[in-house]
């Protein structure tokens, strides 16, 4: 049995980690989850959060908007936005809120509740980090 997998978060700007991970905590759409090796085959959506990936090296944290986790021989997290906590600021929160504040202001009936779902879940990231959610 194996006390490591492979784990990859990558984001449409760059790779942000390729490790061997011995848990990830990740945001999913219905419900968070925790990751280890040989977990069973698994994909699921993300949900605005904080994705926590525990390895040899450490404890990482980092914060998604959105995107899908793959899980099976190891994991990969293609995020539509990814960025390690400690890079985020302020300035870059205010940003992402606002993005989805409009997007959420321009949302036909169908998507409208998924997107102020996707507000609400900004604002709990913003406070979790001790930022302020302005949306």
């Amino acid at each position: 049995m194996a006390d490591t997998m492979q784990f990859d978060l990558v984001s449409p700007e760059r790779s942000l980690a390729s490790l061997q991970a011995t848990a990830v905590q990740i945001p999913g759409a219905d419900g968070d989850l925790t990751a280890m090796p040989n977990h069973a085959p698994l994909i699921t959506t993300l949900r605005p959060g904080i994705l926590t990936v525990e390895s040899s090296q450490g404890t990482e944290k980092y914060v998604v908007t959105g995107g899908f986790a793959e899980i099976g021989e190891g994991l990969s997290v293609l995020a539509e936005r990814a960025l390690p906590v400690a890079e985020v600021t302020q300035a870059v929160f205010d940003e992402v809120a606002a993005e989805a504040a409009a997007a959420r202001d321009n949302a036909t009936p169908e998507t409208a509740d998924a997107l102020a779902k996707q507000v609400s879940d900004i604002a709990a990231v913003a406070a979790e980090l001790g930022l302020q959610a302005k949306a």
